[in-house]
């Protein structure tokens, strides 16, 4: 039995930004499906009208005759939707971006008979409702508190204080986190740090509430529009927005912000998942956060929602500027509740807009590394058993979360249109008398500081909104190693590479999973082969970009592994010279014996939970190296990598 809605509400559950639909009443206002007046972009200056604008796919621009020719009828006034860019003219038009508009009415005008005479205009062949979004049930941060248990020190590559209470990076399985909490069960990032922790050109594109940029564990990476001036009411660089240093509020068309009443935090504390700057000896670090020195990825805040506020044409302008700013991956932690959509096409009839900004956003390259864009949204938070969109659309990744037990969350969507899975939290399974202690179950990152908000700066939080953004700082991460390496990858092969860079789940769904806090159980067989490819892998991804295979072995186990996958069937006869294991690989998975080769078979016992290569060598051609005098074979080698973890999938974990 899943668990009860009811019962979730009560938790202090990082909840799905949610959408919500409209529909026309006989009077002409719009409602929704439960009756209630949807609030949409109000028309005029009455705070009270339940009207709004809406958007208008036309074929022509609005001219002088178009409005005369609406004069009395309460159409205010028709204007672009999209902010087009000198040189993006081309771009633009392929997707249809030029031809969508949004149309302002008088309060007065009945919206069903609005529609009928723009309907009735000859160039409009579509006319979409400006839904208003919304944020779903109130949702808490819990604020920061000492830990009372500290985890070992080598858990922390980093000098963040509060990196120790960050599980969901480096899981050691400390009880003081969950009695469930399982070693491993993390994003595997400790080991890839050692190889890149940033770069300051990637930019994402943080669509969400504002993010806190003055922060001081973010204000570092945060991205800058070198052309704006701040503060002086201009447009300086002449991108058609005012004042847009570190993003754009689209929802007030002014400043980014982050002390509303019912602002929650929720833009601040995704942004320092993805990246937080690490290794400033201050709060927390952030997946793609540097390594304190200047090297961290660059967050945009692309503001969807202020003060519980939001409409559709703020999250489909939202897109299309940070794919003209220079962002290359989207990070959505927002979206419709499970089941409200059943398909693409049902979305698409009424999110045209939208779906075309995004199909625009990944048109743009906009880093050395990848042709094309990244999209990627959290699943939602409904135990609803499929996706919410946009994540279900099917160019999007969409991330369902997993707890520190390394199951799914209680909360989580899953099934048809979930692609991946990472950390979320799943506070039900936390350990401790109080809402202080069980809160480390979740994710800490940062929030908004100060008076108004938490002072401290930083908190936790979960949902799928806080397992979306370790993807998309993982993806950050393998598009800077990468461009390191020096190579390119279209954002269709990038996809290919998140997606196939995981750990097995489905090996460890059966039976129950239960909590101390909630009478409800969650039968871990409904999630079988439903909660996407796996648990994201970061280690993996950076394998995969350099073209080297992987192998899971089990942590606390003798074990061989069979060289034929890598030498070829005649394997067991080859003459091997030896194993090459560098001090970084020795240092994450300390062996308890020096791995060796016997009968075709490399036997390693590692005893750590990490990540590393190794190279093993061997002689094609005899059993003695030719050369000089001799007459013999010529050295080969072959370069493995090798995951340790505390659980071992069914499979063997091959890659």
């Amino acid at each position: 039995m899943r668990i009860n809605r009811s019962l979730l509400s009560l938790l202090p559950l990082a909840l799905f930004l949610s959408c919500q639909k409209g529909m026309v009443g006989e009077d002409g206002n719009v409602t929704s499906p439960s009756g209630n007046p949807v609030l949409m972009k109000v028309l005029n200056s009455s705070e009270n009208s339940d009207l709004s604008s809406l958007m208008i796919f036309m074929e022509q621009e609005p001219d002088a005759q178009l409005l005369e020719d609406w004069a009395g009828s309460g159409v205010l006034h028709v204007g672009k939707l999209f902010t087009s860019v000198p040189g993006n003219e081309e771009r633009e038009a392929r997707f249809g971006l030029d031809k969508w508009y949004l149309v302002e009415l008088e309060e007065r005008l009945p919206l069903n008979k609005a529609v009928e005479l723009i309907a009735e205009v000859p160039s409009v062949s579509r006319i979409q409702y400006n839904t208003r979004l919304s944020l779903g049930p109130e949702t808490k941060c819990i604020r920061w508190t000492p830990s009372l248990h500290l985890a070992d020190a080598d858990r922390t590559p980093f000098n963040d204080p509060m990196m120790r209470d960050q599980w969901h990076y480096i899981n050691t399985g400390d009880k003081s986190v969950s009695p469930k909490a399982v070693a491993g069960g993390d994003i595997n990032v400790k080991d890839a740090w050692n190889l890149v922790t940033g770069d300051p050109e990637l930019v994402v594109a943080v669509v969400d509430e504002g993010v806190m940029y003055t922060h001081p564990d973010l204000a570092a990476n945060m991205w800058i529009n070198t052309g704006e001036i701040p503060d002086n009411g201009k447009d300086d660089d002449g991108n058609g927005y005012i004042d847009d240093v570190h993003g754009y509020n689209f929802v007030t068309d002014g400043a980014i912000s982050w002390q509303g009443p019912k602002d929650i935090g929720h833009g601040t504390h995704v942004a320092g998942t993805v990246a937080a700057v690490s290794n400033n000896g201050i709060g927390v670090a952030g997946v793609a956060g540097g390594s304190g020195k200047q090297d961290g990825v660059k967050l945009m805040s692309c503001q969807i929602f202020a003060n519980d506020r939001s409409t559709q044409d703020a999250l489909a302008r939202a897109y299309k500027y940070a794919a003209d700013n220079g962002a290359c991956i989207i990070q959505g932690s927002f979206g419709a509740a499970g089941g409200a959509f059943h398909s693409d096409n049902e979305y698409a009839v009424e999110n045209g807009a939208e779906i075309a900004a995004l199909e625009y956003f990944r048109s743009k390259s906009n880093y050395p590394a990848m042709t094309g864009g990244l999209t990627i949204f959290a699943a939602g938070n409904e135990t609803h058993p499929c996706s919410g969109y946009p994540g279900a659309l099917r160019d999007n990744i969409s991330v369902c979360a997993l707890g520190p037990d390394f199951l799914p969350a209680f909360y989580t969507n899953y099934g048809p249109g979930c692609n991946i899975s990472a950390p979320g939290g799943d506070q039900l399974i936390g350990y401790g008398s109080n809402m202080d202690e069980i809160a480390r179950a979740m994710v800490l990152s940062t929030v908004p500081a100060g008076p108004n908000k938490n002072e401290a700066g930083y908190g936790y939080m979960q949902g799928t909104s806080m397992a979306c953004p370790h993807v998309s700082g993982v993806a950050a991460l393998g598009l800077a190693y990468a461009r390191k390496l020096g190579k390119h990858f279209t954002a269709k092969e990038m996809t290919d590479m998140i997606l196939s860079s995981t750990n097995d789940l489905d090996s460890r769904l059966n039976g129950e999973k239960t909590s101390p806090l909630v009478s409800d159980k969650m039968n871990l067989a409904d999630y079988y082969k439903k909660m996407g490819t796996g648990s994201i892998d970061t280690w993996r991804l950076f394998m995969q970009i350099e073209g080297i295979p992987t192998v899971i072995v089990e942590s606390g186990k003798r074990q061989g592994i069979d060289l034929s996958k890598f030498f070829g069937t005649a394997s067991v006869n080859l003459t091997f010279l030896g194993v090459d294991v560098d001090e970084q690989t020795s240092g994450s998975l300390k062996f308890k014996h020096e791995p060796e080769i016997k009968f075709g078979k490399l036997f390693v016992e590692p005893e750590g939970i990490g990540s590393g290569k190794i190279r093993i060598r061997a002689i094609a051609g005899g059993e003695n190296l030719g050369g000089g005098d001799n007459i013999g074979g010529m050295e080969i080698s072959q370069e493995i990598s090798l995951i340790s973890r505390s659980f071992k999938s069914s499979n063997g974990g091959w890659l």
